[in-house]
């Protein structure tokens, strides 16, 4: 039986992530919660074909590192990255075997980004919800707000500078643009855009799945 272990249930809810990927027969997908190190160590020892990294703890505890990912991967285990913690280690061990996959993950990899600040959130530790909105996540909205001509890049560059200075924790859309100079017409006509916006960490570990998905189905 291929046996597979997503970290997730941040960027993707644990019930949603099933939707896309669960268990058959001949699969057995196993989902734990957001990695940090060691936890590889462990996982190992039940013996995946496929380790799919999307959440990842950064401030709470130590992160996973890179000589772990490596580790895993030279034991013949396929390792993806994706949405935020996946996105950033895939950015920096794609050339070492690691698989990359989304915006996020591209962001890092072309070095439009490079800090760990761009993906990270407060959570709710009991229940992974998330109680802030990480910098990544407005600044592709707002980039397409721009597309849309519904604010100018001028007016991008003080929203992401007014997000970039917030601590992470304490970033939303209601305290950035209430900082903003933008009139409350437009600040009405970009409130509906981002209510209608993908969170494109949500798009992309949905988007590893289903590259998983298809893989097996290809196996199989």
């Amino acid at each position: 039986m291929l046996r597979i272990i997503v970290y997730t249930g941040l960027s993707l809810p644990f019930d949603e992530a099933k939707e896309i990927l669960d268990s058959t027969d001949e699969v057995e997908v196993i989902y734990k919660r957001p990695i940090q190190r060691g936890d590889l160590g462990q996982a190992i020892k039940e013996h995946p074909d496929i380790i799919a990294i999307i959440d990842g703890v950064f401030h709470q505890s130590s992160a996973v590192g890179h000589k772990e990912i490596l580790n895993v991967m030279k034991s013949g285990v396929k390792v993806y990255g994706a949405s935020s913690m996946g996105a950033l280690r895939a950015s920096e061990l794609d050339t070492l075997g690691m698989t990359g996959v989304g915006y996020v993950y591209t962001q890092y990899a072309t070095g439009e980004v490079d800090s760990d600040d761009d993906v990270a959130v407060m959570l709710d530790g009991e229940t992974l919800e998330a109680l802030s909105v990480p910098l990544i996540n407005m600044k592709y909205v707002f980039t397409n707000a721009v597309d849309a001509n519904i604010i100018t890049e001028d007016e991008k560059d003080e929203l992401l500078k007014i997000t970039k200075k917030t601590f992470y924790p304490k970033r939303n859309y209601s305290q950035t643009l209430s900082e903003s100079d933008l009139d409350n017409d437009k600040k009405a006509e970009l409130i509906d855009f981002i209510r209608t916006s993908p969170d494109i960490k949500k798009e992309d570990a949905k988007d590893l799945l289903k590259i998983i998905k298809k893989e097996i189905d290809e196996i199989n």
